[in-house]
């Protein structure tokens, strides 16, 4: 066959084939933040940015949405009403999934939490601080767990499910089995209601091991944290306080990602978002996504 000579037809389907395939993996690029072993998804805790949407909420959206970012964590709607700041973020193609409220609120104010959810459209409410002014001991773990299954079995009923997110303090104590607060409130409370939302550095940081708490309780951590600990900071506390500027960029901290996010995966983690509380967060963010989407295991 001569170089002018016309291909035979199953040649023809053959390049049109590869032609489309082609296409096909350029028009369906991973999403920022994911790669070939971290899938994701991966969204943003919205708290990353509180400083830059006190001043500007519009300019905020737009910052998030420059980020390539498509979930999003609520914590606050920044003097909105909620269907407003939903209507925003939806508008700039960005999707609430959960949100965080003050426990008393879920605990206490239960309908009224469940229509705030509705109308910001999220499926995940949870606290994030359920210390009191004493320790928060077994005992305190106890009570929360069946808080939450009340508050839980209150909202299934309208597609919400509870969480909660960790933050250092419940590893302190441990009873006769060696049991921390944090199993109790794990193992006491109805998986169908509660969920857990795992926040990296509030395990690392009080010396635990985040790979090793998502094998202890596969399906349970249905939610993530993304947030690395600077190297050099000390860990083996339980106050549940560090400064937030010993957040850095993920990859460049204490944390083990291609362990963690080998275990997240096998564990079922549905949701995983970037925190990043430091002054430079604006900056880390895109240095976190790029390693997401490089890390390998």
């Amino acid at each position: 066959m001569n170089a002018l000579s016309p291909l035979p037809l199953p040649s023809l389907w053959f390049l049109l084939c590869c032609a489309l395939l082609a296409a096909g993996c350029v028009a369906g690029t991973s999403a920022p933040g994911t790669g070939s072993h971290f899938r994701g998804p991966v969204g943003l805790q919205l708290y990353s940015l509180r400083a830059q949407f006190t001043k500007s909420v519009p300019q905020s959206i737009g910052t998030v949405k420059g980020f390539g970012i498509r979930e999003v964590e609520l914590a606050g709607n920044y003097n909105l009403k909620n269907a407003d700041l939903r209507q925003r973020l939806e508008e700039a193609g960005l999707k609430p999934i959960a949100g965080h409220f003050p426990m008393e609120r879920i605990t206490g104010d239960t309908e009224a939490v469940a229509r705030e959810c509705r109308e910001l459209g999220i499926a995940f409410v949870g606290a994030a601080w359920i210390k009191g002014k004493g320790e928060f001991d077994l005992e305190a773990a106890r009570k929360a767990a069946a808080d939450f299954n009340r508050a839980g079995a209150a909202l299934a009923p309208h597609g919400i499910k509870v969480f909660y997110h960790c933050h250092g303090y419940e590893f302190k104590h441990r009873d006769g089995q060696g049991r921390t607060p944090m199993d109790i409130l794990i193992q006491e409370t109805n998986p169908r209601l509660v969920a857990f939302e795992m926040d990296v550095l509030w395990v690392q940081y009080p010396g635990e091991d985040p790979a090793a708490w998502l094998a202890k309780y596969p399906g349970r951590w249905e939610l993530m944290h993304l947030k690395d600990l600077k190297k050099g900071v000390p860990t083996g506390f339980h106050n549940g306080g560090t400064d937030p500027n010993n957040d850095v960029a993920l990859g460049t901290g204490q944390m083990d990602w291609p362990k963690i996010l080998k275990a997240a995966r096998k564990a079922g983690v549905k949701h995983y978002f970037i925190e990043d509380e430091s002054a430079s967060s604006v900056e880390q963010i895109p240095q976190s996504l790029k390693y997401l989407e490089q890390v390998s295991w």
